[in-house]
């Protein structure tokens, strides 16, 4: 059946809940097999680590819609038909040699020297969410901690005022979570336009008042060499927005729940603080914070496994599958803080591998490190049964996470 239509339950409660052994399913049948989503879209899942490594590096699957043939036409995809707001003409949807020059004017706001540089500010960021954690004793870690550090960290990095914040993460979420029903499609694009028509006025507001921060370096870049055009500088804040904390509130979201879930492998991380690092990186193999990477496109026909994927074919990468192939890793399925190679797939491979990974690892050992220290009595607040994770495929994150703080140690 590899390679063959089908129709797998990737869209109910229960799979989203917990997908996993749906991804073995399709794993041993084939590394990869064709689906019609409900809204219309003919695609080939790819769910083996090897394949999945190497299509990610293939210059012969590509990132620009134009590439998709009549594919996204037939299908119903508010994204596209939006194309228009000037949002999708970023690096994560561009090739060779727009992607490289898209992808070299930001690159300088995520070197090593640049994120370390960062560090105190996400320290203090952390220490202040932490305190109201503290006196309140319960919280809620997306709402009251995750989200409010993250969003905090990628707006002062790009300049964002701290009263837009909110708007951000409401737009954000609704484009790449959306409800379902009949309503999703007019919310998407509802967000789409006004996050399109706010970084429209940031940009004219930077203009005027240029500031020490990504968006002004991009709006110099426009004016003075014509790196950049209008429609790319308003799409690639947006990218960076979405892509510089979605990814990291859920990689602490799912990190702590993991933790909580394996009281042992929290006890271990507890003891030896050092074990940290290799914890985080486990966090993202185990339950990482990307489901499937974004569409890909066919340029010329390709080879997986036994099955020719023709050319102006969707694919889409199957993060979470791949990082559980027990082709790669024995044991996929236990969460082991020691484990010896936890090379993962969460932040992709090749050119489009993710320029902010090591932000998000920063802030997710700060994070992460810092609330396992302050509450070592850290517990849920509710069964983990009770726990709902967010609609769609492309982000593997919990609506929220309560818990109860216990009280401060040290």
């Amino acid at each position: 059946m590899s390679g063959q239509e089908s129709m797998a339950p990737l869209y109910s409660r229960e799979f989203i809940s917990h997908p996993y052994p749906t991804y073995a399913f399709m794993r041993d049948e084939g590394p990869v097999r064709r689906i019609t989503q409900p809204n219309g879209l003919r695609c080939w899942l790819v769910t083996r680590h090897e394949e999945a490594r190497a299509l990610f590096a293939d210059p012969r699957v590509l990132k620009d819609p134009g590439n998709a043939g009549a594919a996204l036409a037939e299908a119903s995809l508010p994204h596209y038909e939006e194309a228009g707001a000037g949002l999708d003409r970023h690096m994560l949807s561009s090739d060779p040699p727009d992607h490289t020059r898209l992808r070299k004017l930001v690159t300088k706001a995520f070197t090593p020297k640049r994120v370390k540089e960062l560090g105190p500010s996400v320290q203090r960021v952390t220490d202040k969410l932490l305190d109201r954690m503290a006196v309140a004793g319960e919280a809620d870690l997306i709402a009251d901690f995750a989200l409010p550090l993250t969003v905090t960290v990628i707006c002062e990095l790009l300049g964002i005022p701290a009263n837009r914040r909110s708007d951000i993460h409401r737009w954000t979420d609704a484009l790449i979570s959306p409800a379902p029903g009949a309503g999703s499609r007019a919310a998407t694009a509802v967000a789409l336009r006004d996050m399109h028509r706010y970084l429209a006025d940031l940009i004219e507001a930077k203009r005027a008042d240029s500031r020490d921060d990504l968006v002004s370096a991009m709006i110099e870049a426009q004016d003075e060499g014509g790196s950049l055009t209008a429609e790319e500088t308003v799409s690639m804040i947006y990218l960076l927005l979405i892509a510089g904390h979605e990814t990291t509130v859920n990689l602490i979201g799912n990190g702590v729940f993991a933790l909580l879930r394996h009281p042992e492998q929290l006890r271990k991380v507890q003891r030896d603080p050092e074990l940290l690092p290799g914890a985080i990186e486990e966090m993202l193999r185990y339950e990482g914070p990307i489901g499937t990477a974004s569409m890909r496109f066919t340029a010329e026909p390709v080879q997986v496994g036994e099955t020719t994927i023709e050319a102006g074919e969707v694919v889409l990468i199957v993060v979470g599958s791949a990082n559980r192939d027990e082709r790669r890793h024995p044991r996929p399925d236990e969460f082991d803080v020691e484990r010896a190679d936890t090379r993962h797939l969460s932040f992709g491979h090749g050119i489009h591998y993710c320029l902010g990974a090591p932000l998000a690892r920063m802030e997710g050992r700060i994070a992460i490190g810092s609330l396992l220290e302050r509450f070592p009595g850290l517990r849920l607040a509710v069964e983990p049964e009770q726990l709902t994770w967010r609609s769609g495929n492309l982000i593997r994150g919990l609506h929220r996470l309560p818990v109860v703080v216990g009280k401060p140690g040290g």
